[in-house]
């Protein structure tokens, strides 16, 4: 390998984010499901489509979690948020919510593409570690 050549990382940088992007959506479906009370009380109450809408997206979320592999799967994350922040016409808690999840996502987004640059530029623990042997 020459010297400007970058090394592959040894251990697989995308483990670590896709279980926090996983944990993230298992947190966000709890937050959902326990939004559900909020809008039967302080909502008007919980009509057939608010709450298939909910209980569906939360459903969702969980699957989602398990789907963390695939190529598409930041696509489907951010296609949650915007049916959680189109929530708010259910109720603005609902709306909240999606705005504190986007907020999460958002800086899950930014931690993805830093840990891409630092790959790209070989700045990984394990990257240095191969470039010195």
């Amino acid at each position: 390998m020459s010297e400007d050549q970058v090394p592959p990382p040894a251990a697989d940088p995308w483990k670590g984010l896709r279980g926090v992007m996983a944990g993230t959506l298992v947190l966000e479906s709890i937050v959902v499901l326990l939004a559900l009370p909020v809008v039967a009380d302080v909502g008007g109450g919980i009509t057939w489509f608010s709450g298939t809408y909910l209980i569906a997206l939360a459903v969702l979320m969980i699957l989602g979690a398990g789907l963390q592999r695939k190529p598409w799967a930041i696509p489907f994350d951010l296609g949650l948020q915007v049916l959680l922040l189109a929530g708010t016409f259910i109720h603005l808690s609902i709306g909240i919510i999606g705005v504190v999840f986007a907020a999460v996502w958002a800086f899950i987004l930014v931690l993805r593409a830093d840990v891409q640059r630092r790959m790209d530029a070989g700045l990984l623990p394990s990257q240095r570690m191969r470039r010195e042997n």
